[in-house]
């Protein structure tokens, strides 16, 4: 019988016990403050402080270049690859901004999760049937509230590294609503933790933000056009250290 290798126990007897625990004593520290603080500021903090205790405990570092291109205080579509889980945490630790999800409409269903989501800010929506009025209302919260979104257009994580189409239904948004969009190219984020396999590893993780696309003018009819444009953007970056990927023991 094979023995598991030393990131597989470390993973099972400390990371997971660890993250449970942070994500209990947070989770509910934020699902009580949305009862309150309807902007979801608090709830945001925890969500970073929670981001930096699992990347610092996992041993994940991230360095973070470009974040000079934003503007201070500005709204934003954040559209980043999807590598691996650990991209929330790295994404929310790493953007110096109020961030918020687009998640799927059938988690707002979910008792606790989903009364969370819709009181702190975060976007249910039905991707199939995205409601145009919906979109210029939470453009409205969005701005007005000093948020940004982030987007994970690929729909699921990329087992080799390789960043799948873009859908176009994510970028609506920004486009009807004319909010400005950055692309972020994630690298190395899946060698902290290999798609169908129960072990984390430390690493070395680049965020790369590029230069704000302004979206005024070009309307939702060119979604799938300019969600294949920012893709090009993205992929340069996101694909530098695209190899075979090696077992670690």
């Amino acid at each position: 019988m094979r023995i598991p290798p030393y990131h597989w126990w470390r993973t099972v007897f400390f990371l997971i016990p660890a993250i449970s625990v942070f994500t209990v004593v947070l989770g509910t520290l934020s699902i009580g403050s949305s009862l309150f603080e309807r902007r979801g500021y608090f709830a945001h903090w925890c969500a970073r402080t929670w981001s930096r205790l699992i990347l610092r405990t996992t041993g994940v570092t991230v360095e973070v270049r470009g974040l000079d291109r934003l503007v201070p205080g500005r709204t934003y579509v954040f559209v980043a690859n999807h590598q691996s889980i650990y991209d929330i945490p790295i994404l929310f630790w790493s953007i110096p901004y109020q961030l918020r999800i687009m998640a799927k409409e059938s988690l707002g269903r979910f008792p606790f999760l989903g009364w969370h989501l819709r009181r702190t800010g975060h976007m249910l929506v039905d991707r199939a049937r995205p409601n145009r009025t919906g979109i210029f209302s939470w453009a409205s919260a969005l701005t007005s509230r000093g948020l940004s979104l982030i987007v994970f257009p690929e729909g699921t994580r990329s087992g080799d590294g390789r960043v799948a189409r873009f859908k176009g239904g994510g970028f609506l948004l920004a486009l009807e609503a004319g909010l400005p969009v950055v692309p972020l190219s994630v690298v190395g984020s899946r060698h902290v933790m290999l798609k169908g396999r129960l072990a984390t590893y430390p690493g070395h993780v680049r965020l790369v933000v590029h230069d704000p696309i302004e979206t005024a003018g070009l309307g939702g009819r060119a979604a799938k056009a300019f969600a294949e444009r920012v893709r090009e953007t993205i992929v340069p970056d996101a694909e530098a250290d695209v190899a075979p990927v090696h077992t670690r023991a």
